[in-house]
C-alpha cells in the first residue's frame, strides 16, 4: 500500500491493522515479559499510538521535529537558535532537568497533546513554550538526554522518539563515538525516521574537522544509520550567540532553512509527513515480529514453569494415593479397635456356614457387642488422611518453589510470595469439608444399596455409620489376595472388614461400593491438588494465549505492510 493510498484512506486497513497491533502490543505489556521484551512491546505500542495511527488519520497534523542527543551535546542551544531566544536551559546540569521543552504555536501544541501524539509523555514532564504564528505547522521538542543518569529522563526521550516526524541528532567531536547514542540511532533506523546529524564543537582546524566528520560518517554507516543523502551539519567550537545562549544562526543555516520551508509550505509538510509515515510503516513489521518471537519464547518459558509445578504436584498426589492404597497411614490402634469390634472368630465361623446364614448370625452377634467405634475410627481416618494430604501438598509446593527459584523468569515471582513455599492456608479447611462430604456420600450409598438389595434390616441393625466406615476402610485396607496372618493387624482387619461387607451386600455389590468410594476420593484429592497447583499457574501467562497473541501480531503486521 503506497503512502498516497494511506493518505487518501486513513480509515482503511492501515488504521484498522494498526489499532490491532497497538492492542496486542498493549496486551503484551501485561503478561510479565522479560525487561528487553517488555521494552520492545512498549516501543511498538508507543510508536503505533504515538505516531502511526495519529499520522495516518491526519497527514496535515503538525510536524514534530525532535532534538535528540547525549549529555552536553548542545540540544538546548540549538532549540534556542531555532527560537531566536533563550527558551531552554543549557549547560552541564541539563541531566537534572526533568522536563522536555516543546516549542510550538498554541494551536499546534493543543493538537499534539490532545490528539495523542504526545499523550504518552508523563504529566509534568513537558514544558510548552509558545512559538510565533509563523511557525504554525512545525513543532520542535528538546528531549532529555538519552544517556541521562535519571531513568525517567531516558524514558521520556524514548516516547518522544516514537512520536516525531524528523530527528535531529546532536553530538560533539568528543561524544560522537559513544555507545549509548548509537543504540538509540538504531531505533531511528528501524522506524525509518528521517535524520539530520549536527556535529557540534568541532576543532577550529579545517583539517581536523574533516577528520572528525569523516570518522563520524564512518561510524554512522557502520551502524546502518547513514542513508544516501544524510545531512551532516558541522559546527565549530565557539560558533555561538552568547546573548541568546544559542549557536550562531549561520552555522545551523541548513537546519533553519529546512524548518522554515516546512512551516511556509503545506505541501512540503505533507510530503515530509508521508515520507516519515512510510518509513514508520516499513519499520513496523520487524518490530512486531520481534515482539511475537518474544511472546513465543515466553510461552515456552511458561510451559516449562507450569511443567515444574505439574510434575511436583503429580508426583506427590501419586505418592499420596499409593500410601492410601497400602493403608499404612492408619494407626495400628485404630485398626485394632475395628478388628476387635468386628470379632475375627465369630465372623469366620459364621462365614463358613453360608452367606445367608452368616448375615443373620452376624447381625445377632453384633447386637450384643459393645457400641461400635465407628465415630472414633472415622474421625481418626479423616484426621490422618488430612495430615497426610497436607504433608504431600506442602512438599509439592516446596519442590515447585525451589525449582522456580532457580529460574530467572520465575524467581522474581517468589520474592514477595513466601506462602508459595508451603500448602495454602485454606487447604486444611477444604480437606476437612471435602472428606466429611465424602463420608456423607458413602453413607447415602450404603443406605441406597441396602434398599436395593433388600438388606435394609441388616444395615439398620448395624447402623449406616458402621457400614459406611466399613466401606471407607475397604478403600484404605484390603487383602489383595493375602490372608490376615500374612499381613498382621492391618491385614487381619482388612480380611474381616471385607468379609463383613460381603456378608451384607454380596461380593459384587461390595466391590462396586468400595470402587466408587475410592474413585470419588481420588477425584476429590486430585481436584484439591490441582487447585493448589493453580496458585503457581496463575503467576505465569497461559502459553496458548501467548501464542495466540504472537500469531495475531504477525497477521496484523502482514496486513499493515501489504
Amino acid at each position: 500500500m503506497s503512502a498516497d493510498v494511506r493518505e487518501a484512506a486513513p480509515a482503511s486497513d492501515l488504521a484498522e491493522a494498526g489499532r490491532e497491533l497497538a492492542r496486542l502490543a498493549g496486551q503484551s505489556l501485561r503478561v510479565g515479559l522479560s525487561s528487553p521484551a517488555e521494552e520492545r512491546a512498549r516501543r511498538l505500542r508507543d510508536h503505533l499510538e504515538g505516531y502511526v495511527l495519529p499520522r495516518a488519520v491526519d497527514v496535515d497534523a503538525p510536524l514534530l521535529v525532535l532534538l535528540l542527543g547525549p549529555t552536553g551535546a548542545g540540544k538546548s542551544s540549538i532549540l534556542n537558535t531555532i527560537a531566536g531566544a533563550p527558551i531552554s536551559a543549557t549547560g552541564a546540569l541539563r541531566p537534572t532537568t526533568r522536563e522536555a521543552v516543546l516549542y510550538a504555536t498554541d494551536e499546534d501544541g493543543r493538537h499534539l497533546l490532545e490528539e495523542g501524539r504526545l499523550a504518552r509523555v508523563p504529566t509534568g514532564r513537558l514544558v510548552r513554550v509558545p512559538a510565533p504564528a509563523a511557525a504554525l505547522g512545525v513543532a520542535v521538542v528538546d528531549a532529555p538526554d538519552i544517556d541521562s543518569v535519571e531513568r525517567e529522563n531516558r524514558l521520556v526521550a524514548d516516547v518522544l522518539l516514537e512520536a516525531c516526524d524528523l530527528c535531529v541528532f546532536v553530538t560533539t567531536a568528543t561524544r560522537y563515538a559513544d555507545l549509548v547514542p548509537y543504540e538509540v540511532l538504531r531505533r531511528v533506523r528501524e522506524r525509518g525516521l528521517p535524520l539530520i546529524v549536527v556535529l557540534n564543537r568541532l576543532p577550529p582546524s579545517s583539517q581536523d574537522r574533516e577528520l572528525v566528520v569523516a570518522d563520524a560518517a564512518r561510524l554512522l554507516a557502520q551502524a546502518g544509520v547513514a542513508p544516501d543523502g544524510l545531512s551532516v551539519i558541522p559546527v565549530r567550537e565557539g560558533d555561538r550567540d552568547p546573548a541568546r545562549e544559542a549557536l550562531a544562526p549561520e552555522t545551523l543555516r541548513p537546519l533553519l532553512d529546512r524548518i522554515r520551508r516546512l512551516a511556509e509550505d503545506r505541501e512540503e509538510r505533507r510530503r515530509a509527513a508521508a515520507e516519515a509515515l512510510a518509513g514508520a510503516v516499513r519499520g513496523l513489521a520487524p518490530l512486531a515480529h520481534a515482539v511475537a518471537d518474544d511472546l513465543d519464547h515466553a510461552a515456552i518459558d511458561a510451559e516449562s514453569s507450569r511443567r515444574i509445578a505439574a510434575s511436583a504436584y503429580g508426583r506427590e498426589l501419586e505418592a499420596l494415593l499409593r500410601t492410601l492404597r497400602e493403608g499404612a497411614f492408619l494407626r495400628e490402634e485404630v485398626l485394632r479397635q475395628w478388628h476387635d469390634f468386628v470379632g475375627a472368630d465369630q465372623v469366620t465361623r459364621f462365614f463358613a456356614s453360608g452367606l445367608g446364614r452368616a448375615r443373620a448370625l452376624l447381625v445377632s452377634a453384633l447386637r450384643a457387642r459393645p457400641e461400635a467405634p465407628a465415630g472414633a475410627v472415622q474421625q481418626e481416618a479423616i484426621s490422618a488422611l488430612e495430615a497426610l494430604s497436607l504433608r504431600h501438598a506442602g512438599e509439592a509446593a516446596r519442590v515447585t518453589a525451589s525449582g522456580w527459584s532457580e529460574r530467572g523468569e520465575t524467581a522474581r515471582l517468589l520474592e514477595d510470595r513466601g506462602a508459595l513455599w508451603s500448602a495454602s492456608d485454606g487447604l486444611q479447611r477444604s480437606l476437612r469439608e471435602e472428606l466429611t462430604g465424602w463420608m456423607g456420600t458413602i453413607a447415602d450409598e450404603v443406605r441406597g444399596a441396602g434398599e436395593r438389595k433388600r438388606e435394609l434390616a441388616t444395615v439398620a441393625a448395624l447402623g449406616v455409620n458402621v457400614v459406611g466406615v466399613a466401606v471407607m476402610l475397604g478403600v484404605f485396607v484390603h487383602t489383595a489376595g493375602l490372608t490376615g496372618t500374612e499381613l498382621g493387624i492391618a491385614g487381619g482387619t482388612a480380611f474381616l472388614n471385607q468379609n463383613l461387607l460381603e456378608a451384607i451386600f454380596g461380593e459384587r455389590a461390595m466391590e462396586e461400593l468400595v470402587t466408587r468410594a475410592r474413585d470419588r476420593l481420588d477425584a476429590l484429592l486430585a481436584a484439591l491438588f490441582e487447585r493448589e497447583r493453580r496458585r503457581f499457574d496463575a503467576l505465569v501467562p497461559s502459553p496458548d494465549e501467548l501464542r495466540a497473541m504472537a500469531a495475531g501480531l504477525r497477521a496484523a503486521a502482514a496486513r499493515i505492510t501489504a
